[in-house]
């Protein structure tokens, strides 16, 4: 295929190494470092320094020697790298999780999605490679410098503007049904404190048949979504899971789990819209002695104040650090690449 039918950003992944790229340096006891390429550049440690000329025009998964005969294996960063390493003003939507939203979303080419809010960017970069580029992005974010932490991550990674995606600023419920037509929507994505809020707006944009997907941190959002969406109507039964990831230790015959592991990050809830006027099937269950109401599932004061980030126990982020990660998103584009981030200290 050649490049100018390519698929976007399609050929920042192929051929060899360019300088402005991002390489990640693997030594023999598995450690890794990510360098950005840059001619007449070098990647300094205590035992020696390797030329990026040395890097520069091989092919990815070369081995390369530095001055004191230390050997890297370098190869480009794949997505999950990608995210985890990149600038980020708030928690970034984890691998794992994103690819759970992809394939249970059935997010498909071509498809017209919108998702808020937008964070970092890292589930709009795993959004905007399943719709492709004949597909639709409209992200939806309240907070500018958010967006454009956001923008500047895309952009690095697609090497430029993605012709599939739009975003906008703004509430997501009063926005989005003033940009998209009724019933236009193919796939809504949720990444937000109060997704139960938005019920009148999923419901008036999404189509019959669509899917809306929510991703939540704590029971009592996930709790309180269910019950919102089953007592709203027009959508199928919610289903809810949470998925967790634990890598092996592979040694020899020291094969066994590895202590660490990512565990919980966020819980997902799906459901469907139904057809215009049509009331969803109610589920046949035995009575209950567990049966709540609405105020069982407020957080602890039942005030509707106090579902903030602060009351959810996530960690905020100061305007001073947001201004700074915005201004490193935002020039990574101008530079081809963004600082070096060592994912397992940022």
């Amino acid at each position: 295929m050649s490049s100018s039918t390519s698929p976007h950003g399609a050929n920042q992944r192929r051929g060899p190494l360019r300088p402005g790229e991002r390489v990640q340096l693997t030594d023999e006891k598995g450690r890794m470092n990510t360098i950005t390429l840059t001619p007449g550049g070098a990647f300094h440690t205590h035992k020696g320094f390797l030329p990026h000329d040395e890097v520069i025009g091989r092919e990815e998964g070369t081995v390369v020697t530095n001055t004191v005969g230390h050997r890297y294996q370098a190869l480009r960063p794949l997505l999950s790298d990608f995210v985890l390493s990149m600038p980020r003003g708030a928690a970034v939507v984890y691998p794992k999780d994103a690819a759970q939203i992809v394939t249970m979303a059935d997010i498909f080419p071509g498809a017209r999605v919108v998702e808020a809010g937008v964070g970092s960017g890292a589930l709009s970069i795993s959004l905007l490679r399943a719709v492709g580029d004949g597909g639709r992005l409209h992200s939806f974010e309240r907070r500018e410098e958010f967006a454009d932490v956001a923008r500047g991550n895309v952009e690095t990674f697609f090497g430029g503007p993605h012709p599939a995606w739009q975003i906008s600023l703004g509430d997501f419920q009063d926005e989005v049904v003033k940009a998209e037509e009724p019933g236009s929507v193919d796939r809504v994505v949720l990444d937000m404190l109060a997704p139960w809020e938005c019920l009148d707006a999923v419901a008036t944009v999404l189509a019959p048949g669509g899917v809306w997907i929510n991703y939540v941190a704590t029971v009592t959002q996930l709790s309180r979504t269910a019950e919102a969406i089953r007592e709203d109507g027009r959508f199928t039964e919610p289903e809810g899971w949470e998925s967790m990831v634990r890598g092996w230790h592979l040694e020899g015959l020291a094969v066994r789990p590895d202590h660490r592991m990512v565990a919980h990050t966020g819980f997902l809830l799906t459901a469907r819209r139904l057809a215009s006027g049509v009331t969803g099937l109610t589920p046949k269950r035995r009575p209950s002695k567990t049966e709540f109401a609405a105020e069982d599932v407020q957080v602890w004061t039942g005030n509707e104040e106090d579902w903030n980030s602060e009351a959810l126990g996530e960690r905020t982020v100061s305007d001073k650090r947001l201004r700074r990660v915005a201004k490193d998103a935002a020039s990574t584009v101008q530079r081809g690449a963004f600082k070096d981030i060592n994912p397992e200290t940022d």
